[in-house]
């Protein structure tokens, strides 16, 4: 009976034995993690294909998720790199840059939006000088204003180009603008511009008159800007402003 348990020791002896010696090469392979026997072997690079990509994340996901995980997250950073270095891409500016230009763009998108549009009587040349009269008018002109008897007189003058903008501009307003509120709108021309007289019977309209001012009173209606349309197509708009006033010294 001994030498019976004497053979079953030495068998079992002997598979611990072989087995010790079988797992000791995966055993060296595998660092220590915490103090633990790592369980994983290591990954065989060389078996990857191609297509595949090293696992990265978190290391209890699935291969697969991890893969999808890390191009998602490497696209995510490309798109936002991408914003970063193109902060306008999918926005349009909407101003023009310049006024007479915004002016004149304004213009033309209406015209074109109109079958009925004559283009042989188109004339945007003369919409641009009269923007430029404007521009004379409003930055560059000297006005001195001083009250009288129910509003306010003021003379606009100026020099050059200016001069000759005024001249143009100041009569045609003053004729649009008269009766406009109860005002009474008068020009004479003087030798260095135009004297523009708005006056008013009512007190309201002659405190609103002083504090509206040149440019004010200038802008005052809507007048103007159905004016640039007309002049664009070629139609008669304000009467001569020269014809309009009288020549005073």
């Amino acid at each position: 009976m001994s030498l019976i348990y004497s053979k079953a020791f030495y068998l079992a002896s002997a598979v611990v034995v072989a087995s010790t010696i079988a797992l000791a090469p995966a055993l060296r392979a595998s660092p220590a993690v915490d103090g633990q026997a790592a369980s994983t072997p290591p990954m065989d690079h060389s078996a990857m294909s191609k297509g595949d990509q090293p696992m990265t994340g978190n290391a209890g996901a699935m291969p697969g998720m991890m893969q999808h995980d890390g191009r998602m997250d490497m696209m995510q950073h490309h798109q936002q790199m991408m914003a970063n270095m193109h902060p306008m891409q999918g926005n349009v500016p909407t101003l023009p840059g310049q006024d007479a230009f915004g002016a004149i763009g304004e213009i033309v998108a209406m015209l074109e939006a109109d079958p009925k549009t004559d283009w042989s009587k188109i004339d945007l040349e003369a919409l641009r000088q009269h923007l430029i009269d404007m521009n004379d008018v409003t930055l560059h002109a000297d006005v001195a204003a001083k009250p009288v008897d129910g509003g306010l007189e003021m003379a606009v003058t100026g020099s050059g180009r200016t001069l000759a903008a005024i001249q143009r501009m100041v009569p045609a307003h003053a004729t649009e603008i008269n009766g406009r509120n109860g005002w009474t709108a008068t020009t004479a021309m003087l030798d260095k511009g135009v004297l523009l007289r708005v006056t008013a019977s009512n007190p309201k309209e002659v405190s609103h008159i002083r504090g509206l001012g040149f440019i004010g009173v200038l802008v005052s209606g809507s007048h103007h800007q159905p004016h640039h349309l007309a002049m664009a197509k070629g139609e008669p708009i304000h009467a001569a402003g020269a014809d309009h006033a009288q020549h005073v010294h």
